[in-house]
């Protein structure tokens, strides 16, 4: 797999990676990758990613049960962007939202448009 070698990292060895929904192209999230945790996800098929803040693998639906199923793994032109089709179990955001992006302008005015599907502390067990 060179094209993993090839990807275009920032200074932190991380890229963004977008996941999408693979039947209803819902947009869920975005989070970041590295090397390793690319490797991992086209291995197991399970999406894993860098948390940047733990500084640690973050196995989507580790700690929430709510597992990202990786179904495609796509590179954008400058290499520097993935997007992942993804097969999600419930959630995707921490919020409890299907996807993490529930904000929407409308009117100048930043609105919510979803209520979550679960409460946090319920998901996190909390």
């Amino acid at each position: 797999m060179k094209f993993i070698d090839d990807l275009k990292y920032n200074e932190d060895g991380l890229i963004p990676a977008v996941a999408q929904q693979f039947d209803t192209h819902e947009v869920l999230m975005m989070a970041w990758m590295n090397k390793a945790s690319i490797e991992e996800t086209l291995e197991t098929g399970r999406v894993c990613y860098w948390s940047r803040s733990r500084q640690a693998f973050w196995r989507k639906g580790e700690s929430s049960g709510q597992v990202q199923m990786l179904k495609e793994f796509r590179v954008d032109c400058d290499a520097d962007t993935l997007l992942m089709l993804v097969d999600q179990t419930g959630p995707a955001c921490h919020t409890g939202r299907r996807s993490c992006f529930y904000q929407v302008v409308k009117d100048g005015e930043l609105i919510t448009d979803s209520e979550p599907l679960i409460d946090p502390e319920e998901l996190y067990k909390k």
